[in-house]
């Protein structure tokens, strides 16, 4: 089977189009083309008179050497056609008839579930640990701050199955290179869970909250029934090391309590998947604690802003807003400022709302996420400024954690004590005058917003980066600095504030059988990256492991 690649149409083709597009490209009839599918839709909106939709289809035809020779002459044929990629999946490791000791995987978000499944599927039996609940459970915990400002630590939107992606837009695309196609291994698991069969060739595949909750208990029964174990309500409270007589660290096993209290418990294993989101703040106290070597790393801090969708709708796509191929539109906005810092737009959720992030008693965080329709009212996104260790929280690898907690304590205090969000509309946070009423755009943020002053709660050098850039941002947008926008605070849980460092065999540097991954060891960003680099390591949790079984053996 072959590819051909940036194959354009107008928005509104015909049906039937593709295909007479596709044989008028490679000089064939249609008697020729022996069959055909969409590998991928993307769009161009650059002319918003004109905006196309751009194809990469895969194809089959009688003799497929025969055209590549031919397409070889023709230096655009030659660029855009070529064997299709081959993203079939294949295990690389087998678990032996008998495994002493049984690989643990912590946490159960994105990251911890597909290593869970990739380790379950080759038969190593792993025992997942999540310190949180299941999803429902959770889910009406979530719903209990931010319906009635009832805040459960170990089950929120940080803290339980699914890990922080299930409250999010549910974003499955990347900037990531996969050259194992191992993405495709994730895509193709969530439709066998459930998820749309469309997001295996739209460009920006997304989901939503509602979807990924039944995803989620669909792949941990799968995992399940492959002889995976969870214990939900289970926190890992110490790492047991052994250094040998060699001078190497190696894991011997982890220390359990049950997140509500109780008995500890030890669970022996040679072999431990961390993968633990970017908010156990206390695991990273306890890992480093324990000697694994941690460091501080750059992360940003800022807020969400909320326009009206339609506003963005108008500024992206002119007449084609609202066209139900293109649906909600979003953007990616960055603005290099005079003080040298930057400020760009994250985590841009269409059509969705701004929820309360905290997985701390007295402390406000925001984050954004949207349904699988994108149809509320407001668009939001971060608004976030980057920030470095070395010159903003120097000293200490957990200093960051430190920082994250001193503005989200301001936030709690500027948004009157009770889990309402600070929140200031954007004309008067140019104008540097503290809001005391709200506009045209209603927030959407649960259990409510205080207008008041965002300086209150952030940075001075962030709120001087921001104001630089909203403006710039209003010149790309047109309205995106209008005066009745609305900017919540604070988002500073953009990513991990530390790395768990990790060598080529996906080891910690310094702790044998510790394997860092995903978001919260520094490797990942979002669903999609997590559950590839979930893949990743649990591959090389597997090498491992059946490498050591085939030594005893011999």
């Amino acid at each position: 089977m072959l590819r051909l690649t940036e194959l354009k149409l107008p928005l509104d083709h015909a049906e039937g189009a593709v295909e007479a597009a596709l044989c008028a490209r490679l000089g064939l009839r249609r008697d020729q083309l022996l069959s055909f599918h969409i590998a991928r839709r993307a769009w161009d909106a650059r002319r918003r008179s004109a905006i196309e939709l751009v194809y990469s289809v895969d194809f089959s035809v009688a003799d497929e050497a025969a055209l590549l020779r031919r397409a070889a002459r023709d230096k655009v044929l030659a660029r855009t056609l070529a064997p299709t990629p081959d993203t079939a999946y294949r295990h690389v490791a087998q678990a032996p008839a008998s495994l002493p000791k049984r690989p643990v995987v912590i946490g159960c978000g994105p990251c911890g579930l597909f290593a869970a499944l990739i380790l379950a599927e080759m038969g190593f039996r792993p025992i997942i640990l999540e310190r949180g609940k299941v999803v429902r459970e959770r889910t009406k915990d979530t719903w209990a701050l931010w319906r009635r400002s009832q805040l459960t630590p170990e089950s929120n939107v940080q803290f339980g199955e699914g890990g922080a992606g299930t409250f999010s837009d549910g974003k499955l695309y990347s900037g990531i290179k996969d050259p194992q196609h191992l993405g495709r291994k994730v895509l193709e698991e969530f439709v066998a869970a459930g998820a749309p069969e469309e997001i295996l060739w739209v460009a920006k595949p997304h989901i939503g909250t509602f979807r990924l909750v039944t995803m989620v208990e669909s792949l941990r029964e799968k995992i399940e029934a492959l002889g995976g174990e969870y214990r939900f309500g289970t926190k890992v409270v110490d790492f047991l090391i052994e250094t040998g007589r060699d001078g190497l660290r190696r894991m011997r096993g982890v220390v359990t309590e049950p997140a509500a209290g109780g008995a500890r418990e030890v669970i022996e294993t040679d072999h431990v998947v961390l993968a633990i989101g970017h908010s156990a703040r206390d695991t990273f106290a306890a890992l480093r604690a324990c000697g694994v070597h941690v460091e501080a790393k750059p992360f940003s801090i800022g807020v969400r802003i909320e326009h009206p969708q339609s506003l963005i709708d108008r500024a992206r796509f002119g007449d084609f807003a609202k066209h139900p191929i293109l649906g909600a539109a979003d953007y990616k906005l960055v603005h290099h400022c005079a003080n040298g810092r930057s400020v760009y737009s994250f985590c841009m959720c269409p059509g969705g709302t701004v929820v309360a992030a905290t997985s701390e008693p007295g402390r406000v965080v925001t984050n954004g996420m949207s349904q699988y329709s994108r149809a509320e009212r407001n668009a939001n996104a971060g608004i976030v400024v980057g920030i470095t260790p070395e010159q903003d929280y120097p000293g200490d690898p957990l200093a960051g954690i430190a920082f994250q907690r001193k503005w989200e304590d301001a936030a709690f205090a500027a948004g009157g004590g009770d889990y309402r969000a600070p929140a200031q509309l954007v004309g008067d946070f140019l104008a540097g005058r503290p809001s005391t009423a709200l506009g045209s755009v209603i927030p959407s943020y649960k259990p409510g917003v205080t207008p008041t002053d965002l300086s209150l709660c952030l940075p001075d050098f962030v709120v001087a980066a921001i104001r630089e850039a909203l403006p710039a941002f209003g010149r790309q947008i047109r309205g995106f600095d209008m005066e009745e926008a609305v900017m919540t605070g604070v988002e500073t849980r953009t990513s991990s504030p530390v790395r768990i460092r990790r060598d080529a065999a996906f080891r910690s540097v310094n702790t044998l059988g510790l394997y860092p991954a995903g978001e919260g060891a520094g490797y990942a960003g979002g669903i999609f990256s997590a559950g590839v680099d979930g893949i990743r390591v649990a591959e090389a949790v597997g090498r491992d492991m059946a490498g050591l079984a085939e030594a005893v053996a011999a």
